[in-house]
């Protein structure tokens, strides 16, 4: 025991055999002293207290107010020392698990970007497909009224005699009548589109249209 331990009553330190005690309100006394006084009360607060017999089987934490300073810092620093690394391990622990999840969602995440740029990829293909398809085919809305030029090798009846039609353009109107012999249009000889086709007037004889060329 401490040096510093005396009797809180007698002021006597321990010696030999002797054996002192520890009230609840914090007293030390020695047997002699304790044995005078009255049971469950302390010498000198006067109010009801327990005791606690001083030895090596006391508990630790009573026998730990007895210790010297140096051996109370060394018997706490290795206890902060085995908290700490229990501490240090656990919180290693819980590191490397949020960094395996944080790994996990940024993997996740990636293959996120990724397949919502494989969706933009396809929704601008898909736009474009369906901009083609909407687009109008021009289809002509009127039969053409003026002349067809065939080419030179067509036969006769696969020609068209007439002037051009409304729906050509100054450009195409001008090439009207045609100059090439091979864009003219066939007809018999002696026959012209333009001729007068009304009967004669009344006491004139009709003038008579000459016969083709190889007829009878």
């Amino acid at each position: 025991m401490a040096s510093w331990v005396f009797c809180n009553r007698c002021f006597q330190q321990p010696r030999g055999a002797s054996c002192f005690s520890l009230t609840s309100c914090g007293h030390v006394y020695c047997d002699d002293c304790l044995r005078k006084g009255k049971r469950d009360e302390c010498l000198i607060c006067k109010v009801p207290c327990r005791t606690i017999l001083l030895s090596k089987h006391t508990d630790s934490d009573i026998r730990a107010l007895f210790l010297g300073i140096d051996g109370l810092c060394r018997k706490y620093s290795m206890e902060t020392s085995q908290v700490s690394e229990f501490q240090e391990k656990h919180r290693r622990r819980l590191l490397a698990f949020y960094g395996e999840k944080i790994s996990s969602l940024e993997e996740s995440l990636r293959k996120s970007a990724l397949q919502l740029e494989q969706l933009q990829s396809m929704r601008l293909a898909q736009q474009t497909a369906f901009g083609t398809i909407k687009t109008p085919v021009s289809t002509p809305t009127a039969k053409p009224s003026g002349p067809l030029f065939l080419p030179p090798d067509s036969s006769a009846s696969q020609r068209c005699v007439g002037r051009p039609g409304p729906h050509l353009s100054a450009a195409q109107s001008s090439l009207w009548p045609p100059t090439s012999p091979a864009l003219r249009p066939l007809a018999p000889a002696g026959w012209s589109p333009w001729k007068s086709t009304s009967p004669p007037p009344q006491g004139e004889n009709p003038r008579p249209r000459p016969a083709p060329q190889g007829s009878p």
